[in-house]
């Protein structure tokens, strides 16, 4: 008889969970044995079960799939972390290699994917859905992006890189603080970063600031 992959699933959104679970429970060789809601449960119940794999999403209450998938390469080395996402940002899918991930996959994966995915990463092999690489391996994608900005959006991107608060940003430029707020995430949206940390790398990298 097969060994079942002995997989524990986590997302924060409960009908995610539910949809994950009722469909990887046809495959004849994984069996999901816990969910979990956020980054500390499924560490407490990867502990008591003893999972395979881990699928995992990005961005979750309380411990998130990142500092959660850094506990998990300290207490439990053994087990496979397959990262699920809607975030194609390249920041945030090379600090999750870094932390130990063994792939990455967006949420628009068909569920034949998905299975893939899963029996990869648990045979000892990596995995990355075709947007996940895009994002990693294209940089003309992030020179296209760049080419997107308005004048104001990169005016924006440059005080915000040097650190400073919308309010200031808005007296700096003499637009309102949610005209600030709007560019700001505009910049986000256009450039798929979504923390403050990535946009000062980003300009860092574009020059943009010394």
């Amino acid at each position: 008889m097969t060994k079942k992959i002995r997989v524990l699933l986590v997302d924060d959104h409960m009908l995610v969970l539910d949809g994950l679970q009722a469909r990887l429970e046809l495959e004849d060789n994984i069996d999901i044995i816990a969910t979990a809601s956020n980054g500390l449960e499924a560490l407490e119940k990867a502990h008591e079960s003893k999972p395979d794999l881990i699928l995992m999403d990005v961005s979750m209450p309380v411990l998130n799939g990142l500092e959660a998938t850094k506990r998990f390469k300290a207490e439990l080395p053994s087990v496979k972390i397959l990262m699920l996402s809607m975030h194609h940002d390249k920041e945030y899918i090379l600090s999750l290699i870094q932390s130990g991930a063994n792939g990455y996959i967006l949420k628009d994966v068909s569920s034949e994917e998905l299975v893939q995915a899963i029996n990869t990463v648990y045979q000892g092999g990596t995995y990355f859905s075709s947007g996940a690489s895009d994002s990693l391996f294209s940089p003309a994608t992030e020179s296209k992006r760049y080419e997107e900005l308005t004048k104001r959006e990169v005016a924006v991107l440059k005080e915000v890189a040097i650190g400073l608060s919308n309010k200031e940003i808005a007296q700096s430029l003499s637009i309102s603080v949610r005209t600030v707020e709007t560019h700001r995430q505009n910049l986000k949206n256009k450039l798929d970063i979504h923390t403050s940390a990535g946009l000062i790398k980003y300009a860092l990298e574009h020059e943009l600031i010394d």
